[in-house]
């Protein structure tokens, strides 16, 4: 008896141990991405730390987790690359590549222009970008439920939108134009690497991404920033902001790996929820952007119609787990089922008599 309620005293410790991992896994994942969207409004507005170039920080972002994840991957060895030929590189990585480079810069663009609740409250239509790719794209199925879900996230964003106080339309376009990209992005790494068994952790996609993201940026740099940039002498490299910024980027990465292999995915798009809603409340009692009603309420509907679309995935992941399991359990049955009856027939040969 005694050994008994000492196992079960330690299987409750174990489960509450992994519980509260869990949550400090969500809770630095929610801390780093809550630092890194702030720590940009804050570079990049011009009410504030003023330097406005967003291609410049995405370059400056991109090169030094290029760095740090080379080092990780070929000085101390903690990550192993993924075997990938050139060809494979050049008609998988590339495409994805470019695609990061345009989301990274419009998103940040977008903060010139957008307070952080609003942009936080347009990011909710990601999953309808995803979505409606997906199915121009063959990698969704066409479900009525579903886009009646999407078109209901949609009216809510819209209805935020409305209510926006500071409403400026390029900044909108930006982030929807992230938006876009950013869900063509998702989908292709479905088709482009996934569909072929490759799978990349956040270290590995940065030693495979960066560089190309680097090159893809460097040329709207060379155009749009750095005549800008020349002209103005009087900047130089803060290398305890760029740096800290840079880190914080680069420990966000590595946060999403943690989350998602020891957690999951949805796990992590749960806690976006939470950490949309943290944004938002900072952002107007601490940057002091205004929040209307009608924003909170059209985010509302928006973060419900995100909320059931969450649910339906768990349900659906939950149904085909079952699936699995009861295809296992049937092959399994069988194999035992051939058995017996092999070794049924084995039995009535032995006892056969010979004459």
């Amino acid at each position: 008896m005694g050994k008994g309620g000492s196992g079960s005293g330690s299987l409750s410790e174990g489960v509450v141990k992994k519980i509260l991992l869990s949550y400090t896994y969500v809770a630095v994942w929610i801390f780093l991405s809550f630092t890194v969207i702030v720590y940009n409004k804050y570079i990049l507005d011009r009410k504030l730390y003023n330097w406005p170039f967003p291609i410049s920080l995405t370059m400056i972002h991109m090169s030094f987790c290029a760095a740090l994840a080379s080092l990780l991957v070929k000085v101390f060895k903690l990550v192993e690359p993924v075997t990938m030929s050139r060809e494979l590189y050049l008609s998988s990585v590339v495409p994805i590549g470019a695609l990061y480079s345009l989301s990274l810069w419009l998103s940040n663009s977008a903060y010139i222009y957008l307070s952080v609740s609003f942009i936080q409250m347009l990011k909710a239509l990601m999953p309808v970008a995803v979505y409606s790719i997906g199915v121009l794209l063959k990698k969704e199925n066409f479900k009525a439920d579903t886009m009646v879900n999407m078109l209901s996230i949609s009216f809510g964003v819209a209805v935020a939108a409305y209510g926006e106080a500071k409403f400026d339309p390029w900044g909108v376009i930006l982030q929807l134009g992230a938006v876009a990209f950013e869900a063509t992005r998702l989908v292709m790494i479905q088709i482009l690497l996934t569909s072929k068994g490759i799978q990349l952790n956040p270290i590995t996609s940065l030693y495979y991404v960066a560089p190309c993201c680097l090159a893809f940026l460097f040329v709207p740099w060379i155009f749009v920033e750095y005549p800008v940039l020349k002209e103005t002498s009087s900047f130089h490299f803060d290398f305890v902001i760029f740096g800290t910024n840079s880190l914080c980027a680069f420990a966000l990465n590595l946060a999403v790996f943690l989350l998602v292999g020891k957690t999951s995915a949805l796990t992590m798009n749960v806690a976006g929820v939470v950490k949309d809603w943290l944004l938002i409340a900072f952002s107007w009692s601490v940057i002091k952007d205004t929040v209307t009603p009608v924003n909170l309420f059209g985010y509302g509907l928006a973060f419900l119609g995100v909320g059931y679309y969450n649910h339906s995935k768990l349900q659906a992941l939950k149904a085909k787990e079952a699936q699995k399991k009861a295809a296992q359990a049937d092959e399994e049955a069988g194999r035992l089922l051939e058995q017996r009856d092999g070794d049924g027939m084995g039995r009535r040969e032995i006892r056969k008599p010979n004459f």
